[in-house]
């Protein structure tokens, strides 16, 4: 059987990315066509218009695809959580200063965040952040970081920047700051634009990431594909595996970045601030086969999610939602 299966080269895409490349999925008897997307909403509508098979992608796009309230309506199924937490909220260095916040926790972060977002509104200029997409954890925890300092989205600006290019948007002063996964939080400290001034994992812990998500009608031909990807997690889990697997993801067809700075939140050692010392943050990232296994629970969290943001009611979800997760498949594998 050979499948296309898509992917937005972040570093939670990394069991996905190794299933294929350390020849699990070749050992399953399966030939499987990588491909990258610039975007998560063209990786949706790929999936959607039925080019690719399967793919790494947001939970809540995931759901709000299944549910026809983004991009072309698609039934899916989601047999496997890819990783846990991985985002941050990175800040140009000119916002940072002005946040004069106490101290690096989040409690402070956030009054002082929602402080200066509401100034720049009365003052009628904005602060324009930047998330991954609408439907998105990364949206959520800026809403629940605004939220916890108290202020709301209203406050800002939200627009839609790829993964890949935040860096590029926050250097050019296009947006003051973004909520992105990793790498690219490093990459904007590495470079000198930016400041991360709160992790994702202490602003929702484990809340509902990626998951790997494919069309309905795979559900009877999933098993090889679960089965390598549990071997696959298995190897992205290990720590002694690390460094050959931020070789693997940085490799020009994937990340194309330097694999030390992938390495930084694989090992969950950070770095806040250009120069800064670097700090130990072990709930950064995690990856490993204990987290394939997608919790239906989690669809009350993102239910809750998409109402407060006004997307979606409540209701609507759970009453539409079930059938989307399927830890049966993967434990059946």
């Amino acid at each position: 059987m050979r499948l296309q299966l898509g992917y937005v080269p972040l570093t939670d895409a990394a069991v996905l990315i190794a299933a294929v490349e350390r020849g699990f999925t070749e050992e399953e008897g399966l030939g499987v066509d990588l491909a990258p997307a610039p975007s998560w909403a063209t990786l949706r509508d790929h999936l959607a218009l039925g080019l690719l098979d399967g793919a790494h992608m947001l939970a809540p796009l995931a759901l709000a695809c299944h549910l026809g309230l983004s991009g072309p309506q698609a039934r899916l199924i989601a047999p496997a959580a890819l990783a846990r937490n991985g985002n941050a909220v990175t800040l140009s260095l000119p916002l940072w200063r002005a946040l004069d916040a106490r101290s690096d926790a989040v409690a402070d972060v956030a009054r002082a965040f929602a402080r200066v977002a509401e100034d720049r509104a009365g003052a009628g200029r904005p602060l324009t952040l930047g998330t991954v997409h609408p439907y998105s954890s990364h949206t959520y925890q800026l809403r629940r970081l605004l939220a916890r300092g108290g202020s709301s989205l209203s406050a800002v600006r939200l627009v839609v920047v790829p993964p890949a290019r935040t860096v590029e948007a926050l250097e050019r002063g296009l947006i003051d700051g973004f909520c992105v996964g990793a790498p690219w939080s490093t990459v904007a400290v590495e470079a000198g634009v930016g400041r991360i001034a709160a992790l994702g994992a202490h602003i929702a812990p484990d809340c509902p990431e990626k998951v790997l998500a494919l069309t309905a009608d795979m559900a009877d031909r999933a098993a090889p594909l679960l089965r390598a990807l549990k071997r696959s997690a298995r190897w992205c889990g290990d720590p002694g595996n690390r460094e050959a697997l931020a070789a693997l993801l940085g490799h020009p067809r994937h990340l194309g970045l330097d694999p030390a700075l992938i390495l930084r939140g694989l090992a969950g050692t950070l770095r806040l601030a250009p120069g800064g010392p670097v700090i130990e943050a072990a709930d950064y990232l995690v990856l490993g086969e204990r987290e394939l296994t997608p919790d239906p629970a989690s669809l009350d969290w993102l239910a809750d999610e998409m109402a407060a943001a006004g997307q979606v009611a409540a209701d609507t979800v759970r009453a539409e939602a079930a059938g989307l997760y399927r830890p049966d498949l993967l434990a059946a594998a």
